[in-house]
C-alpha cells in the first residue's frame, strides 16, 4: 500500500458490544473499498479480521485487527477491537492507536453494557466518535427506539445524521440528514428521492441537526437565531469542528450484512473524523508529542504478536517522524539499539512490504529482539517516553498444571510467550502451594490462553482453581521433646531434642533460639537442629499445613558420643517441633483479601446479599452517581472465582480489586474439614510416588 501524508489518513477505533456485527461490519466497509472482492462470513470463519483459530471455532473477535483501505484518496486504518469483556485490553489498544472511535450498536438489542464500556473508554481518552447503528435489516428493529435508547444513556448530543429508508426487510437506503440526499442499494449506492412517507421526518432531524450544528459556535447561532438559512459549507464547518470537539456524536444506521449504507458510512468518516495531523499524545515523564513530520522519531509498539513459526510481530504507531524499512531505531524503556528489518502494513493476516511507515500511520516489523508492547521506539540522540497503554488488571486466576513431564519443561516458555502477547495476562510460581498461577480478565480468556498453548506451544495443561495458601500456628505454648534413636548392628542412630513451643504475633514468621547450657546438646549439631525445624515449618506441623509465627526454643536433649549425628539431630528437631504444635492449640489460619467493588447503585443489594454468603465483612458503602463503591474483607477461599460471579449479578456492569490483606484464623468448623482433605490429599500423593 503506497504512504499517505498525515492529512489523509483517518485511525478509526472499531467498538462496540460483543455480538453487534462489528466484523461484519468491517468486512463490508473492506469489500466497499475494494480491499477485499468478496465478503467473508463470521459462521464460515472467513472475514478478513477473525482469522486466528481460536476466533474461527468461537466465532467471536479475540484479538485486535488492523484493516487498512483506501476510500477517496483517503487511506482509512481500522481497528477492529474485540467487543468480549475478557479481551477488554484490546479495545484499549485500539484507543491509544486511534484518533476517533466508531462504537457499533445493534439495532435489534440496543445499548447494551458493552456498548457503555466502549464509550467510557472513548470518553477517557477524549476520542471524537460516532454511533453505528447496524443490522438494520433485522426483524421488527425501529430506529427511532434505538435512538433514544442511546440518547437516554449517553445524552442528547448523539444526533442522527444518517437515517433509514425502511426498516427490516424493507430496509434498502440511508438518507443524509445534513445535505437531505437519500442513497439506495448497497455499494455502490444510488443517489434517489427521499420517499414522501419520510420527507417531514427528515425535515425534522435536518432542523434539530441545524440547531444542534449552530450551538457550538457564536457566529453560526446568531445568523441561525436571526432567522438566516446556513449554508452547506458552513454547516459541514460546524459539524466538523463539533465532532472533533466532542459536542456532537453523529448517528449512522446500516446493514453490514447487505453492504446498505457502508458508503455514507465511509464518507463520513473520510469527511468528518479526524485525521491524525496536530493530534498530541502524552509523554511518561510530563509534556506531550505533537504528531505530525517534525524532527526526532517517537513510535508507540501497541501490539506484539508471536509464533513459533513465523515469529515475532511488533505493531506501531508513529506519532512523529518516519520509521524505514532496513534501518536501526532506539527502543527509549530498554536503552537498547534494535535494527528493524522489513517493515509490513497488516491486514487481519496479510502482510504488505512498505519502504517506510510515515507520522501518523500504523505499521508492524519482524523480528525485533528485546522491544515489546508499550515500549517507545526512537533516535538514542533525542530520546522520548511515550505514555504507556493502561491495561485494566486481572481478576480471575486459575493454576495451571501440566499434563506431563516434557510439558513441565516447556511450560515456563510457552506462558512467557503468551504474556508477551496479552499484557493483561500475569503469571507467578506460588512459593506457598508450588503452583504456575496465571491471572486474567475472565475465565474465557484464560481457556483461549490454555488452547494458544497447545496450538502454538505443543503444552497440554490443566485448569484448577489456584490452591489456598492456608498456614498454621499456636494460641499457646508447650514443652515437648523426640529422641531419634535406632539400633540396627554396628552404629546405631540418636538424637534427642527437648523444644519449647510458643505463639508470636501475627506476621513474626518463624523464630529459632538456642538456650543449650552444659552441653547437652553438642555445639556441632544445633545448626542441624535448626534446619529439621525449618524443614518442618514447610512440611506443616500437626494440622499437614506450613508455620508460622512461632517461636521454637531449643532448651534441653541428650547425645550419643558414638551413634549420634547431624541427620539424628535434624530428624529429632522436626520431631519435636511437631509434637510441640500439637500441645500448643494448633489453629489454622486463611488469607483475608481486601475488595474494592465499584456496581451500579440499582443492584447493591444483590451484590451485599452475595458478599454476605462469602463469609466477607463490608467495611462501607459509598455512592457516587449512578455507581456505588463498596469495600470489603472477605477469605480468599471464598472469592477465587469472584469475577465470574460478579460479571453474572451486575450483568457485566461490575468490576472490582482484590488485594491480600491480612491471615486470620479459620472458623473450627471448616477447619476440620481442610485437615481431613489434606491429609487425604497428602496421602494419594504418597501413594503415587
Amino acid at each position: 500500500m503506497e504512504n499517505y501524508g498525515i492529512a489523509s489518513i483517518r485511525n478509526v477505533a472499531l467498538l462496540s458490544h460483543s455480538g453487534a456485527g462489528k466484523t461484519t461490519l468491517a468486512e463490508a466497509m473492506l469489500f466497499s473499498a475494494g480491499a477485499i472482492s468478496r465478503m467473508g462470513k463470521v459462521d464460515d470463519g472467513t472475514t478478513t479480521s477473525d482469522y486466528d483459530p481460536d476466533e474461527v471455532k468461537r466465532k467471536i473477535s479475540i484479538n485486535l485487527s488492523l484493516l487498512p483501505f483506501k476510500w477517496q484518496n483517503t487511506k482509512i486504518n481500522l481497528l477492529d477491537a474485540p467487543g468480549y469483556a475478557d479481551f477488554a485490553g484490546e479495545a484499549r489498544v485500539a484507543v491509544k492507536a486511534a484518533e476517533s472511535a466508531a462504537i457499533v450498536v445493534a439495532a435489534s438489542s440496543g445499548v447494551e453494557v458493552g456498548t457503555e464500556n466502549a464509550w467510557d473508554i472513548a470518553e477517557e481518552a477524549k476520542l471524537p466518535r460516532c454511533i453505528v447503528v447496524n443490522k438494520m435489516d433485522r426483524e421488527s428493529v425501529n430506529f427511532n427506539s434505538v435512538v433514544a435508547g442511546i440518547q437516554s444513556k449517553f445524552g442528547h448530543k448523539c444526533i442522527p445524521l444518517v437515517v433509514p429508508i425502511g426498516a427490516s426487510k424493507d430496509f434498502n437506503g440511508v438518507i443524509n440528514v445534513l445535505t437531505t440526499k437519500a442513497f439506495t442499494g448497497s455499494h455502490p449506492a444510488q443517489e434517489a428521492a427521499i420517499p414522501g412517507n419520510l420527507a417531514a421526518a427528515v425535515k425534522d432531524y435536518h432542523d434539530k441537526l441545524v440547531e444542534s450544528i449552530a450551538e457550538q459556535d457564536d457566529k453560526l447561532i446568531e445568523e441561525f437565531l436571526g432567522g438566516e438559512e446556513l449554508t452547506e459549507e458552513e454547516l459541514t464547518e460546524g459539524l466538523k469542528k463539533a465532532i472533533i470537539s466532542g459536542e456532537i456524536v453523529p448517528i449512522i444506521a446500516v446493514a453490514a450484512l447487505n453492504n446498505t449504507g457502508i458508503d455514507s458510512l465511509l464518507e463520513f468518516i473520510v469527511s468528518f473524523l479526524p485525521s491524525p495531523e496536530h493530534r498530541e499524545v502524552a509523554l511518561k515523564e510530563g509534556g506531550t508529542v505533537k504528531t505530525g513530520e517534525g524532527d526526532g522519531l517517537a513510535a508507540l509498539v501497541f501490539k506484539t504478536t508471536a509464533d513459533p513459526y513465523v515469529g515475532k510481530l511488533t505493531y506501531f504507531k508513529v506519532f512523529r517522524g518516519t520509521i524505514a524499512a532496513n534501518s536501526h531505531v532506539w527502543n527509549s524503556v530498554k536503552k537498547a539499539d534494535e535494527r528493524v528489518g522489513q517493515l509490513y502494513v497488516m491486514r487481519g493476516k496479510t502482510q504488505d512490504p512498505v519502504q517506510q511507515i510515515g507520522a501518523g500511520d500504523i505499521g508492524a516489523v519482524a523480528k525485533l529482539s528485546v522491544t515489546g508492547t508499550n515500549d517507545t521506539l526512537t533516535t538514542q540522540e533525542s530520546p522520548v517516553v511515550i505514555e504507556p497503554i493502561a491495561f485494566p488488571s486481572p481478576t480471575y486466576s486459575v493454576a495451571v498444571h501440566p499434563k506431563s513431564k516434557a510439558d513441565v519443561d516447556k511450560l515456563g516458555h510457552a506462558v512467557a510467550k503468551l504474556l508477551e502477547e496479552d499484557p493483561t495476562l500475569e503469571s507467578h510460581r506460588d512459593a506457598d502451594t508450588a503452583e504456575t498461577v496465571v491471572s486474567g480478565l475472565g475465565d474465557t480468556q484464560i481457556d483461549v490462553m490454555a488452547e494458544k498453548m497447545a496450538r502454538k506451544y505443543s503444552v497440554a495443561v490443566e485448569l484448577k482453581p489456584p490452591r489456598v495458601p492456608y498456614k498454621e500456628t499456636v494460641t499457646g505454648s508447650a514443652k515437648a521433646e523426640y529422641k531419634h534413636k535406632k539400633q540396627t548392628g554396628g552404629h546405631g542412630q540418636y538424637g534427642h531434642v527437648v523444644l519449647e513451643v510458643e505463639a508470636l504475633p501475627s506476621g513474626s514468621g518463624v523464630e529459632f533460639v538456642d538456650k543449650v547450657v552444659g552441653g547437652s546438646v553438642p555445639r556441632n549439631y544445633i545448626p542441624a537442629v535448626e534446619k529439621g525445624i525449618k524443614e518442618a515449618v514447610q512440611e506443616g506441623g500437626s494440622l499437614g499445613f506450613p508455620i508460622v509465627d512461632v517461636r521454637a526454643i531449643l532448651c534441653d536433649g541428650s547425645f550419643h558420643p558414638v551413634d549420634s549425628s547431624e541427620i539424628c539431630f535434624k530428624i529429632a528437631g522436626a520431631g519435636a517441633l511437631k509434637k510441640g504444635m500439637e500441645s500448643a492449640g494448633p489453629i489454622l489460619l486463611e488469607p483475608v483479601v481486601s475488595l474494592h467493588i465499584t456496581v451500579p447503585s440499582s443492584v447493591v443489594g444483590d451484590v451485599i446479599g452475595d458478599l454476605n454468603t462469602k463469609r466477607a465483612q463490608v467495611q462501607g458503602i459509598n455512592p457516587e452517581g449512578d455507581l456505588s463503591m463498596i469495600d470489603a474483607k472477605a477469605p480468599l477461599a471464598e472469592v477465587q472465582r469472584y469475577a465470574i460471579d460478579l460479571k453474572s449479578l451486575t450483568h457485566g456492569r461490575g468490576y472490582f480489586k482484590m488485594v491480600f490483606d491480612h491471615y486470620q484464623q479459620v472458623p473450627s468448623h471448616l477447619t476440620q474439614k481442610l485437615v481431613a482433605e489434606r491429609a487425604a490429599e497428602t496421602a494419594a500423593t504418597q501413594s503415587n510416588h
